[in-house]
């Protein structure tokens, strides 16, 4: 078995992970929703938030929605850790160029 069929044989379906190209530019969402697949990985990975406190922060969201959108990120986590990646370096690049308004009105 090649590692391609080895890595489809892994992959789970996703009912609660859809991808339009008119829904979030594409991006894989929460399906019947507009929740992004990166947005939950981020609050769940990066800011350590638990399912349960994802559901208090999104409470159209159910348990099995919030699970299925974490294995779909750790199913296709290198892309979707590129992704973030991209996005930070915007918006540090964003805010290298653009100086902070509030910085300059406090000190």
């Amino acid at each position: 078995m090649s590692k391609q069929q080895k890595l489809s044989a892994r992959r789970s379906e996703h009912p609660y992970v859809s991808i339009d190209p008119k829904v979030s530019q594409g991006s894989p969402v929460i399906t019947g929703t507009r929740i992004r697949i990166i947005d939950i990985a981020v609050e769940y990975d990066r800011l350590g938030l638990t399912p349960d406190q994802i559901i208090d922060a999104h409470p159209h969201l159910n348990l099995e929605a919030v699970h299925d959108a974490l294995s779909y990120y750790y199913e296709n986590r290198d892309s979707i850790d590129e992704k973030i990646r991209e996005k930070k370096e915007i918006i540090r690049e964003i805010a290298r160029k653009t100086p902070s308004i509030l910085k300059e009105t406090v000190g």
